[in-house]
């Protein structure tokens, strides 16, 4: 790991300790989200444990400056199957993404955002599509005719006008990069963490993009979504980054280019 951006790095015991490999990793970013973190990791292994055994959480603080770290030092002493990452400053969720995939030590590795937006649950049926069909990846969708969405109007157009240029410029036949919920075999998704250029919000793009590139057998699932966010709290998506976006999507186009 380059760690010369970082400081403050320290994993869990846990990690550390690994002395078995798990079915299934579900590594969980967490930027200030000190005001629900512990309650949505205790909710999330609960869920999980549910249809899987033999798994491990693994959320990762990337730079917080609230309550964060001391939330998940929490939920990991009240659970076990807990575990965490964390260093300062802010390094972005694609960065933090790639730094837990370090630490997975399992047959699938999941990706969920810490907000639960997206039900755990999900990853049920993902993992059954996965072994059904024999795919490397399998991703949420919220452009798949059989989600179910309580989402802003505009979101829904951004994803749409989003999908189209991908299309363009990838001639990718998925509908939905962004959704947060995602689950991959572990050793094709240590393999794309490789040479990442980007680490913000295109990040998955790059992953998927490079994953179609090499010929990986992708499928879409269809997803519940929930959106919590009140109206007055301010949208983590601005101009700026929608901005920033486009042009990593251009450098991702570039480095992938023949």
């Amino acid at each position: 790991m380059d760690t010369s951006n970082i400081s403050d790095f320290f994993i869990s015991d846990e990690l550390n300790n690994q002395s078995k490999k798990e079915c299934l990793c579900v590594i969980m970013p967490a930027y200030n989200e000190g005001m629900h973190i512990r309650e949505n990791l205790l909710t999330a292994s609960k869920i999980i444990s549910g249809f899987v055994h033999n798994y491990r959480i693994i959320v990762v603080n990337d730079g917080s400056s609230d309550n964060t770290l001391d939330e998940i030092i929490s939920a990991s002493k009240a659970d076990s199957k807990i575990s965490y990452v964390s260093y300062k400053p802010n390094q972005g969720k694609g960065k933090a993404i790639t730094n837990g995939v370090l630490y997975a030590n399992s047959d699938y590795t999941a990706f969920l955002d810490a907000d639960l937006e997206l039900n755990p649950a999900m990853l049920k049926s993902f993992l059954k599509a996965m072994k059904d069909k024999n795919a490397d990846i399998v991703i949420g969708s919220k452009l798949h005719k059989d989600s179910k969405l309580e989402y802003p109007l505009m979101r829904r157009i951004m994803s749409i006008g989003y999908y189209m240029v991908l299309k363009l410029l990838f001639r990718l036949e998925i509908k939905d990069t962004q959704t947060g919920i995602k689950l991959f075999r572990t050793p094709v998704i240590k393999t794309l963490t490789e040479n990442i250029q980007t680490y913000g919000y295109a990040y998955d793009i790059e992953i998927l993009a490079k994953a179609n590139k090499s010929g990986c057998r992708i499928i879409e699932m269809p997803i519940e979504l929930k959106f919590k966010r009140e109206r007055k709290e301010k949208s983590r998506i601005s101009l700026k980054t929608s901005v920033k976006v486009f042009k990593d999507t251009v450098k991702i186009k570039k480095a992938l280019k023949d």
